[in-house]
């Protein structure tokens, strides 16, 4: 992975020796694309009074179904209070359903209702229409290009449990 970011030139510029301005301009990059890669779906739960962590939360439970809180936790990042907010709103809005565990009864297992796994497939539908146009315009390797700087710029942490998700382990 790292090799693939330190060797070759792109547009002439050597990657070994990135200058501040070009790094500047990645980043820049990077923060103009996340905003066009939330717009349509923060307009889809800006009419339902929901923000991205229940975006996230809705994405990751039907990720995988009958995930645990803890887990769902682990993956995002959040705090437990925080969580539990995003969560009581879903539950309470018939979005999400929270089952007793059936191995440890004090696990709470973490499934879409219907109504959640529609709106899951609207949010996530918008980004793949804008992620698939993204990737046409740009071609095969800019795209494998780009998921190895993504994963590069992981935490080793953060890579392990993503390249578990990817592999079916989570």
């Amino acid at each position: 992975m790292a090799d693939g970011m330190t060797g070759g030139t792109t547009g002439g510029e050597n990657l070994l020796f990135l200058t501040d301005e070009q790094l500047r301009k990645g980043i820049e990059a990077m923060f103009f694309a996340y905003r066009g890669f939330t717009a349509d779906p923060d307009r889809i739960l800006a009419d339902l009074s929901y923000g991205r962590a229940h975006h996230r939360a809705l994405h990751f439970i039907n990720r995988s179904r009958g995930t645990t809180v803890n887990n769902l936790l682990s993956v995002l990042g959040v705090t437990k209070q925080s969580l539990n907010r995003v969560l009581r709103t879903l539950i309470e809005d018939g979005l999400v359903e929270s089952r007793v565990g059936r191995e440890d009864r004090r696990e709470r297992n973490l499934y879409l209702t219907a109504a959640g796994a529609e709106l899951e497939r609207q949010l996530s539908e918008a980004q793949r229409a804008r992620m698939r146009a993204a990737y046409r315009a740009a071609g095969p390797q800019a795209v494998a290009g780009f998921r190895q700087v993504l994963e590069a710029m992981m935490d080793e942490s953060i890579r392990a449990q993503y390249q578990a998700m990817q592999d079916g382990r989570s």
